[in-house]
This record gives C-alpha cells, structure tokens and sequence, in this order.
C-alpha cells in the first residue's frame, strides 16, 4: 500500500476527523493502519491496550486511546448493514469486468474503495478538514507514537517512527478526490498485494462508488457513533492477545 514502500493506502480520516483537537489522538487512531504496512509482525490488541493503559504516563496514554479507538471503530463499521450492502454492491461492479472466480480484486476493492471514498466524503463534507488532519500529525513526535506501540504491543518495532515522518510527508489522502489518481493509488495496493493491477475500465465504477458514498456516507459515519465498547464486550480477533 506504499508507493515505493512509502505511502500507505487506507482511511485514516474517518478515524481520526473526530479529534482534531487532540493531536496524540488523532495519531493513535492511525496505528493499527500505520502498523499493518511499516511493520507487520507487529499489531495492537484491545485486550493487552487495556492491560497497560494504567501505567501509561499521560502522552502515551492517550495514544494508547486512539488505538483503542481505531479498533472499536472497525469492530462496528465493519458489521454495520450499510458497509455490508455497500461492499456486496461494488464487489459485484468490480466482478462484472474481472469475471474470472478466481480473481480476488473484486472483493477487495469491494471493501477499501468503500473505506477510501468514506475518507473523500468526509473531506467534501468539511472543508479544510484535512489540512486540519495533517496539521495535528505535525504536532506529534513519530518516536513518541512507536514509544506507545512498544508499550502495549506484544512484540516491538523499529520502523514506525521513520515511516510516520514519511507519512506526513505525502499527505497522499489529497488523491482519494480525483479517480484516475485514486486508481493509482489502488493499483499501489494491487502490487502490495501482488494481484494484476487496475485498468481504466474501473473508473466508471469509482464515479459510481463516489456516487453511493454520496448517498449512504453519512449513515456509515453514524454506526460508529457510540463510545468506545469495553474489552470484555468486545467480539472481534483484536481483541484477542496473542
């Protein structure tokens, strides 16, 4: 998800938009994505955040909470009956042109143009939003972020600071509003992943996908609304401690 192992794809608005004015917040939010492309050995747990968040210092603590956040956020956005008509609905455009059945794009795509064009959304919905989002990443310390992951993580890392300096950087969330440069940001993905890359025949489903995020975005926001779950309620693998 890096151009040249450097940019990560994903949605890290949606996470973070709502606590702009907490840059360590805001920074927590994006770890577990951050995470899954610096160093994927690594990965945060609700289970072992929650053992540790007590004997955190405040900084740390609150980037600890973002994390938490992160996880909860995708604990429900995920189950909610939208994303899943949303990610049925695409998944079958994207089949349509790749009818192969043993081509894995059209459930892929299925879900993350979902969570990129959520990002764009977002971004058309509150101007400025997003020189607000990298203005508070700025403000935060990427040793001091890779200080909390190696406080609850089960295994620690060495890559993460550097790659969120890189990830300020190319403020490439710029790109999720215009499709040809969203579907060389897909294809970033597609090379990751080493599945064939994307050709133009998929704009036409990106401009339909705008269209539907346009229709049912706010509804995806509104399912991950709630407050945070506590880690005993919590039913996904990430709160499994391993």
């Amino acid at each position: 998800m890096f151009e040249s192992d450097s940019n990560p794809v994903m949605n890290y608005l949606a996470h973070g938009f709502r606590f702009l004015d907490s840059p360590l917040m805001v920074a927590g939010t994006a770890v577990p994505d951050w995470l899954s492309v610096a160093d994927r050995r690594v990965r945060v747990r609700s289970c072992r955040i929650h053992e540790h968040l007590d004997l955190l210092n405040s900084d740390l603590r609150t980037i600890a909470e973002g994390m938490l956040q992160h996880l909860h956020d995708d604990d429900l956005f995920h189950r909610s009956v939208r994303f899943v008509m949303l990610e049925a609905e695409l998944s079958s455009r994207f089949r349509r042109i790749m009818p192969d059945r043993f081509d894995h794009r059209p459930a892929l795509l299925g879900h993350i143009v979902i969570e990129l064009l959520l990002d764009d959304f977002i971004s058309q919905q509150m101007p400025g939003v997003l020189n607000d989002y990298y203005a508070a990443l700025t403000q935060v310390s990427g040793l001091k972020v890779q200080e909390a992951v190696n406080a609850v993580a089960a295994r620690p890392t060495e890559r993460l600071a550097g790659f969120i300096q890189q990830f300020q950087v190319s403020q490439f969330l710029y790109d999720y509003a215009d499709d040809t440069r969203l579907l060389g940001r897909l294809n970033q993905v597609m090379k990751r992943v080493t599945l064939p890359s994307l050709d133009s025949d998929c704009l036409p489903i990106l401009r339909a996908a705008r269209q539907l995020l346009d229709q049912h975005g706010q509804e995806l926001l509104d399912a991950v609304g709630a407050p945070a779950a506590q880690p005993e309620l919590s039913l996904t693998r990430n709160n499994v401690c391993t």
